[in-house]
C-alpha cells in the first residue's frame, strides 16, 4: 500500500465542479502529504560550501545531477575555492569536467565566476540576487537554488520538472518559468516555502515524470487535476 493510500482525499462541496486550479485547502494538504514523506528535502547535488553549490549548480545546465556529481567528486578534492579553480586554469577545469556536456562553456563561465568572486567579493558568493545574476553562467534559476539551498532563502527555481508539476497538479499553472515561479511564490503557505523548491523537483524527478507519471504511486493523486493520469 502506497502512502497515499492512507490519506484521505480532501472534502469537497457538494455538487460543485472543480477547477483546473488547486484550491487553499487542496495546496495546504498537498505540501502537508510531501513533507510527512520526506521531512527534510534536499538537493542531489553534493557540496560542501555555498562555493561549491554555485559550481555545482552552473555545471547542471542540461545534465543530471548524477553526471555533475561524478565530475565535482574529481575538481572539489582538488580546487574548492575560486582560488583553486583560477590555479587550474580553463585548461585544467576541461580535464575535471569534461565528462558534463558543454563542459567548454561550463569551464569559460566558472573560470570568469571565480575572478569576479575574488575581485568584488573577497572570494564569498553574495547573498544578493542582483549580484548572483550578474555572475557568468548563473541566471534566475542558478540564483533561487543557491539563495535557497545555501542560504535559506524561501525562493523557488522553476526547472522543467516543477514547471511540469506546477502545470499538471494545478498547483501553479503558467505559461512560463516565470509566470510559475511568482504563482507559486503566491499559492503556496509560508510553513513550507522554504523546502517547496525541493518537494517538487524531487517529486517531478521521480513521481510526476514527463512521458509516464507513476500516478497510481503518487501521495497527491486525489488532488491532482491532471485528466490523463496513468491506470494502476
Amino acid at each position: 500500500m502506497s502512502a497515499a493510500d492512507t490519506q484521505p482525499p480532501v472534502p469537497r462541496p457538494a455538487g460543485r465542479r472543480r477547477g483546473r486550479t488547486l484550491t487553499r485547502a487542496e495546496i495546504h494538504a498537498l505540501f502537508s502529504r510531501l513533507a510527512e514523506l520526506n521531512p527534510k528535502p534536499t538537493t542531489e547535488l553534493e557540496y560542501r560550501t555555498p562555493f561549491e553549490l554555485l559550481v555545482a549548480v552552473i555545471l547542471s545546465a542540461q545534465a543530471t545531477d548524477v553526471g555533475v556529481n561524478k565530475a565535482t567528486r574529481r575538481l572539489f578534492p582538488v580546487a574548492d575555492t575560486p582560488q583553486k579553480i583560477l590555479g587550474l586554469g580553463e585548461d585544467g577545469l576541461k580535464r575535471h569536467i569534461s565528462s558534463i556536456g558543454l563542459y567548454n562553456a561550463k569551464a569559460k563561465n566558472v573560470i570568469a565566476t571565480c575572478r569576479i568572486l575574488l575581485e568584488r567579493h573577497g572570494g564569498e558568493v553574495p547573498r544578493e540576487r542582483a549580484a548572483l545574476e550578474a555572475l557568468p553562467g548563473v541566471g534566475r534559476k542558478t540564483a533561487n537554488v543557491v539563495l535557497n539551498t545555501a542560504f535559506g532563502e524561501p525562493t523557488i527555481a522553476v526547472d522543467t520538472h516543477i514547471f511540469r508539476v506546477a502545470n499538471r497538479t494545478g498547483l501553479a499553472p503558467g505559461k512560463d518559468v516565470r509566470a510559475v515561479e511568482e504563482a507559486l511564490l503566491k499559492r503556496v503557505p509560508e510553513a513550507f516555502l522554504q523546502d517547496a523548491h525541493h518537494w517538487l523537483i524531487l517529486h517531478g524527478r521521480y513521481v510526476c515524470k514527463a512521458r509516464r507519471p507513476e500516478c497510481p504511486a503518487c501521495a497527491i493523486r486525489d488532488l491532482c487535476r491532471y485528466p490523463d493520469k496513468t491506470p494502476a
